[in-house]
């Protein structure tokens, strides 16, 4: 938002916290700027049909008009998403002060969003879970639209058809019971019982287009878990490489360190078994490392090589240092 644009929206919040009107001085004061500056910014105010009445005398100010109410907060689609998952994103990750100030700050926007785009975004909402939080890349944005009418159907329980189509490969449609969505890795997923497959499958809603809400209703799975899910079967994805690496440290360590997105651990007889699947080998000898246990490897060999020349590395920046 331009610093103009931020201090003409400033000066309507000092207006709306003073309904008896404030004078040029102070309103001068709390936006940091003079007195001539807050009349420019009242005539902007004036040009966007906000009713901002000038009170003559000494100490002259402004008021709003008795009565004025702001209207409905007007955001399109996109920018009530952005919005509300902003702050979503913000309270899960500690990065809002206070628990509480996320909480009504979203129950603000919330209330005063038209009906029609409130109840869509509530289903959005209510159906999403995060399994990790990562930077999402332009390219795996989903539509907006889309969006929206997945997680309306995955909050009613209603089932869906939408095209799907995977890089290079022509769309084909597909059925789908959704059970509810899930953001991770960057990513976009929604997941649920699939009827051309009758099982339960994920989708990436980047590659999901002209998505319907049919009619009827389903049930979903008691205590079934998106989030788990997901995460579990992309740790459990098509790579090139399979491992399994025996760490010496106990389960509830080795669960604080690891989340499940990166593998799966089991509990062994001598410390706890990581599985995990790998399309580069260095990432992990370099994870391994940085976990700062003893570790034994037990498959694949490559990965040998990879905790060897990583060491040699290290040894090397470490004597180049003296």
């Amino acid at each position: 938002m331009p610093q103009s644009l931020g201090r003409v929206l400033g000066l309507l919040e000092l207006l709306q916290a003073s309904p008896a009107g404030a004078t040029v001085g102070h309103l001068a004061e709390q936006l940091g700027v003079d007195e001539r500056t807050v009349r420019r910014y009242t005539a902007h105010l004036a040009d966007l049909g906000i009713p901002v009445e000038g009170r003559r005398g000494r100490y002259g100010g402004y008021a709003l008009a008795p009565g004025y109410r702001l209207p409905p907060l007007m955001l399109t689609d996109d920018e009530a998403v952005a919005v509300l998952l902003g702050l979503v994103a913000g309270r899960r990750s500690g990065l809002t002060a206070t628990v509480t100030a996320g909480e009504t700050a979203l129950a603000k926007i919330q209330r005063v969003l038209p009906r029609a785009l409130r109840a869509r975004t509530d289903a959005l909402l209510a159906t999403l879970d995060f399994a990790a939080n990562r930077p999402a890349p332009a390219a795996s944005q989903p539509a907006t639209g889309t969006l929206l009418t997945l997680a309306g159907a995955a909050r009613d329980r209603h089932p869906v058809t939408f095209t799907y189509a995977k890089p290079g490969a022509t769309g084909v449609e597909r059925r789908l019971d959704p059970y509810g969505l899930v953001f991770h890795g960057g990513k976009w997923f929604i997941t649920g019982h699939d009827h051309d497959r009758d099982a339960v499958r994920t989708f990436r809603l980047d590659r999901v287009s002209a998505a319907v809400v049919l009619d009827g209703t389903f049930e979903a799975p008691t205590g079934f878990d998106p989030g788990a899910h997901v995460a579990a079967g992309l740790a459990a994805g098509a790579w090139r490489h399979e491992v399994s690496v025996l760490l010496h440290t106990g389960m509830d360590e080795a669960r604080r360190r690891i989340p499940p997105t990166v593998a799966t651990l089991t509990q062994a007889v001598h410390g706890v078994r990581l599985t995990a699947r790998a399309e580069r080998l260095d990432g992990t000898a370099q994870m391994l490392a940085g976990l700062g246990w003893d570790f034994t490897i037990e498959t694949p060999d490559e990965l040998r090589g990879e905790v060897t020349a990583l060491a040699d590395r290290l040894r090397e920046a470490g004597r180049s240092g003296r």
